[in-house]
């Protein structure tokens, strides 16, 4: 077998992310070079380049999107810098793998899908959201398949204590200037839903709340909070009802579930637990059991690699898709403000 051609990659940031998973999952790739990163300062591109065997580290960003030898561009920074690094990246003629969430506005989503459409020879992947990759093929497949029946039902619950401490620093989370719209982590529970059902989500209602309303940056400035700490979002998916619940101020223990209510069966997945029950009238509750994946289904890195060199289109996750839960998060946040 003839070896693969040399794929050069660059990072733009290097963040926790980038650092846990695309330079290693890069890295264990054959063919492929690590062959620049720029990140927030040249000391720490510089430690990240040691780390990872990185030959080039840039200043700036710009430097690696201007490397005619550069393939491709991994982009781990902020939402806020995702539209003008990607367009750029393309205009380029780079592939383009960026880091969720797809960007700060659903108008700077879109600009990166005009960007990605008018230049489809190339690749650009958006990181998709992982939480469900185990269970993903299982539930669609049962709800294709007809096996809960109509779907009457959809409910989403995530709760965290991310926020719940008054006193922590302003987390670039939670600071609209960089986050934008993106609200805890509403888009990333929002995604498997389309995976599963196919179908864009109507926003009905949506309340929100602020608990802690001024906080002070890791500098000492205050800074009023916008982002929502709590949220509950009432709204439809096809015939189904869809709730969706979303706190950072919850103590104790994580939560992340799902519940699709059909008119023959019920779905009950709680994701931290890996446990994914069936539900029928008049019977025991089935625990459908959910494939040991490697990284809990991570393929993110060799999917982009795989879909540059054979020409597969990019399932997890296209810029299509991404707009999409942009758009959803766009209606969220325009359902609460408005109620203001």
């Amino acid at each position: 077998m003839s070896r693969p051609a040399k794929l050069r990659v660059g990072f733009i940031g290097a963040g926790a992310n980038t650092r846990l998973r695309h330079l290693p999952g890069f890295a264990s790739i054959e063919g492929v070079e690590l062959a620049a990163v720029a990140n927030r300062t040249m000391a720490t591109a510089g430690r990240v380049a040691v780390e990872f065997g990185i030959g080039n580290v840039r200043s700036d960003w710009r430097q690696i999107i201007a490397d005619d030898s550069i393939d491709a561009v991994c982009i781990g920074t902020w939402p806020n810098t995702h539209a003008e690094m990607t367009c750029a990246a393309l205009a380029a003629g780079k592939h383009v793998l960026v880091e969720a969430r797809m960007a700060s506005t659903l108008a700077e989503a879109e600009k990166m899908q005009e960007a990605t459409l008018a230049r489809p020879d190339l690749v650009a992947q958006i990181v998709p959201s992982p939480i469900t990759l185990e269970a993903d093929e299982i539930i669609h497949g049962l709800v294709a398949a007809g096996e809960l029946g109509e779907v009457v039902a959809i409910e989403s619950e995530h709760l965290t204590k991310a926020t719940l401490d008054s006193a922590a620093p302003l987390h670039w989370r939670m600071d609209e200037r960089i986050s934008g719209i993106n609200t805890m982590a509403l888009g990333i529970c929002y995604e498997p839903l389309q995976r599963w059902f196919g179908l864009e989500a109507e926003v009905d209602q949506a309340e929100a709340a602020v608990v802690t309303p001024v906080r002070n940056t890791r500098t000492g400035e205050e800074h009023d909070i916008v982002i929502p700490e709590r949220l509950e979002v009432h709204g439809r998916i096809g015939g189904a009802r869809l709730i969706m619940r979303q706190s950072s101020v919850e103590p104790g223990e994580p939560v992340c579930r799902y519940r699709i209510s059909g008119t023959n069966a019920a779905l009950d997945y709680d994701v931290n637990g890996r446990r994914l029950l069936l539900k029928r009238p008049g019977s025991t509750p089935k625990n459908l059991e959910l494939p040991t994946r490697l990284n809990g289904g991570w393929e993110v890195e060799p999917d982009f690699v795989s879909s540059i060199r054979a020409g597969d289109p990019v399932k997890l996750t296209d810029f299509a898709s991404g707009v999409r839960y942009m758009r959803f998060t766009d209606a969220v946040w325009q359902a609460w403000h408005g109620d203001q």
